[in-house]
């Protein structure tokens, strides 16, 4: 026999190996169990995730399967890992089953092609939107043979004029152009579709002529309020001050103008714009001190009652109407949710903030509205309290920062450095979902938020509320002045940072492989608190190299084949529609990565065009394009010979059968098939909109 065999401890082959990894994984899970719960919550958001992605009845279900595999698998083994494994599993199937089933509950009727209708409606919701010169209706149609909500745009001239009697409850009269909901234009875009269907949205229009009202409104409840509200707040403060105002009360952001929403998206301070954790916290914050100092002041309340829990209640209740204020808007609801259960937990002798709280207050938002988990609202919001827990919560954060017996100026300037550390921590947490989101991401951003967040929450709301305390009084006029000069600073902040050279990082494309690497290992830093927890940096790495090294597209083609943009080897995108509206030169340059005006393909030295079409070389792959942009009849010969000589044709108009291109024929047969798509010509791959919806219920048929 050989002694050495039976030495303690000597590996034994793969058994002992899987052995020796459940131990250790069961001695981690064990010193982790207070982290344990938030992962439930990862694993429902993350069926939700799956269902989105997979994209085909088929697919879900085979996940559904495999998500009851494992379950079993995960009892079978049993402790920690076992149950963490099946109650994962269990997690992300109700994940997947419940937006399956909302999908299903929220369908309604969808027009199939555009249509001019004369149709009578209720008005269900009014939208400002300054920016586009109109104001947007929600309706519900008389007409049983029309979808039961509609949203048609109006000038906004045409709307004033009408007076007060256009609002919540109104029943008006006009002609309309509809047609279906907005598709993705271009693969990784924003799903407009996606937001329709869960809205209930049949179809979107402009109306063609007056807008007739039948039955004025009689607003009452909160809409009367928030009408009101509008109405004098912009009357109170014209201008774009007036706007940003009407935003910070009543959440509408329709009356800012596009310049100065850009500049504050631009500056990294578009946050501010949507009434989400920081108005809400500036809100319930507010009540609960002015509540508990106003009771505190007499002896015998502080005496008998307990004024903490009194004025929490006072705060509790103040965010819950500022909530339904502003209309219960996604962002607000969610704040408003974690507001009251910060406020709980303090009461309850908890810690305030903390992952589980976040993973609460998720899990209610999912549970309500689970599609809100592919917005970037939602993804945004709680990426930063997250970044905020986890980063407060850290042992080397404590003892740079925590407070201590020092110098003034010294302790000043270490409340400094945590601002700026704070800022520093969230733009680089936020910065993967905006480039992911939105191809850009702000680069200044800390340093706008150190002085635009305090200004915001200890000046001009508090001014604005106080001036609309003061107005039935008539004493508001000046209040009222000095918040129109604090707005107007935050917008010289705003406009200075992003007029900044290089103040925007833009990106094409980040692919959804390396997102979900950079969010999986973000949730792991966040979610555990051991030295293991490091470990997230890998997937965050492999995630960025990924999308380092995305390719560069080498054209842009929307769905109707109308638009186009050949992409040059600096990013620039050269449109072949000079008078392309601002919503398509936006979204093109976004999808190259470039930050300016797109130029005119005619313009492109590697473009020849005429009046009829363009041909354009497409960089270094060598492949050469060829686009039609008019609508006059070609010489059939000489259009064949074009289309043989091209490798990839692009068309808004039905294409002979004899005009083929070597690579790629587009014409709208073949793009009602792909939708909007990217071509990568240097790797001979092509991404649709089509292979990204799979069959998703919204998906253009």
């Amino acid at each position: 026999m050989n002694v050495a065999s039976l030495r303690i401890g000597t590996p034994a082959g793969p058994h002992w190996q899987a052995r020796a990894f459940f131990a250790s994984a069961e001695r981690r899970l064990e010193a982790e169990r207070g982290q344990l719960p938030p992962w439930g919550v990862v694993a429902f958001g993350a069926g939700i995730a799956l269902w989105l992605v997979l994209a085909d009845p088929a697919a879900w279900v085979a996940a559904l399967l495999m998500a009851g595999a494992a379950a079993l698998a995960g009892t079978a083994i049993g402790g920690r890992l076992g149950q963490l494994l099946a109650v994962g599993a269990i997690a992300l199937a109700l994940g997947l089953s419940l937006i399956w089933w909302r999908s299903e509950q929220v369908a309604a009727p969808r027009l199939e092609r555009p249509v001019i209708v004369a149709m009578t409606g209720e008005v269900l919701k009014t939208e400002r939107l300054v920016a586009k010169d109109s104001l947007r209706l929600t309706l519900k149609p008389a007409d049983p043979g029309l979808p039961p909500r509609l949203r048609v745009s109006f000038p906004l001239d045409e709307a004033d004029a009408l007076g007060r009697g256009l609002g919540v409850g109104a029943t008006v009269a006009l002609r309309a152009r509809l047609a279906p909901p907005m598709p993705m234009l271009l693969p990784h875009t924003h799903d407009f579709a996606r937001d329709a269907w869960f809205a209930g949205l049949g179809g979107t229009g402009r109306a063609l002529g007056p807008v007739t009202i039948v039955r004025p409104a009689h607003e009452t409840g909160l809409d009367a309020v928030r009408s009101r509200l509008d109405q004098h707040i912009r009357t109170r403060l014209p201008g774009g001050e007036g706007g940003i105002a009407t935003a910070f009360v009543t959440g509408d952001q329709g009356s800012i103008a596009k310049e100065d929403a850009e500049a504050m998206r631009r500056s990294g301070l578009a946050h501010l714009l949507s009434v989400s954790g920081l108005h809400i916290a500036a809100v319930v914050g507010f009540f609960t001190l002015f509540t508990l100092r106003l009771l505190a002041l007499s002896p015998s309340l502080a005496l008998r009652f307990n004024l903490v829990a009194t004025a929490f209640a006072a705060g509790a209740l103040a965010g819950i109407g500022y909530t339904l204020l502003t209309g219960l808007q996604v962002p607000t609801v969610r704040s408003c949710i974690a507001a009251l259960l910060v406020l709980a937990g303090i009461l309850l002798g908890r810690e305030a903030l903390s992952i589980r709280l976040i993973a609460v207050g998720a899990l209610l938002v999912l549970l309500v509205r689970p599609e809100a988990l592919a917005g970037a609202s939602f993804q945004l919001s709680f990426a930063a309290v997250g970044t905020l827990v986890t980063l407060y919560s850290s042992k080397r954060f404590k003892r740079l920062f925590e407070r201590r017996e020092e110098h003034f100026l010294l302790a000043r300037l270490r409340g400094l450095g945590e601002m700026v550390a704070t800022g520093l921590a969230i733009e680089l947490a936020l910065m993967p979902f905006a480039l992911y989101h939105f191809h850009k991401s702000g680069l200044y951003g800390v340093g706008a938020n150190l002085v635009a967040i305090p200004l915001t929450t200890f000046v001009i709301m508090p001014l604005e509320a106080l001036a609309l305390i003061l107005d039935p009084l008539g004493l508001g006029g000046p209040v009222w002045t000095l918040t129109g000069w604090s707005i107007a600073f935050l917008l010289h902040v705003a406009h200075g940072v992003a007029d900044t050279p290089g103040a925007v990082a833009m990106l094409p494309d980040m692919p959804r492989l390396a997102f979900g690497l950079i969010v999986a290992g973000g949730l792991w830093l966040c979610l555990w608190t051991r030295p293991w927890r490091s470990w997230g940096i890998a997937p965050i790495a492999l995630g960025a190299a990924l999308t380092l090294a995305a390719p560069m597209p080498a054209l842009l083609v929307t769905g109707d084949g109308k638009h186009l943009a050949v992409v040059d080897a600096t990013g620039t995108p050269w449109l072949l529609r000079d008078r392309a509206g601002d919503f398509v030169r936006d979204m093109m340059a976004e999808n190259a990565g470039f930050d300016g005006d797109p130029p005119p393909l005619a313009a492109y030295p590697r473009a020849r065009c005429s009046w009829d079409s363009c041909v354009a070389d497409l960089g270094a792959s060598g492949r050469t394009l060829l686009a039609l942009r008019s609508g006059q009849k070609l010489d059939w010969a000489e259009l064949t010979r074009a289309c043989a000589a091209a490798d990839i044709v692009v068309a808004d108009r039905r294409l002979p059968r004899a005009c083929r291109a070597r690579w790629l024929t587009l014409d709208p047969p073949r793009l009602r098939e792909t939708g909007g798509l990217i071509v990568y010509a240097g790797e001979g791959r092509v991404a649709t909109v089509r292979d990204q919806l799979g069959q998703l219920p919204w998906a253009s048929p």
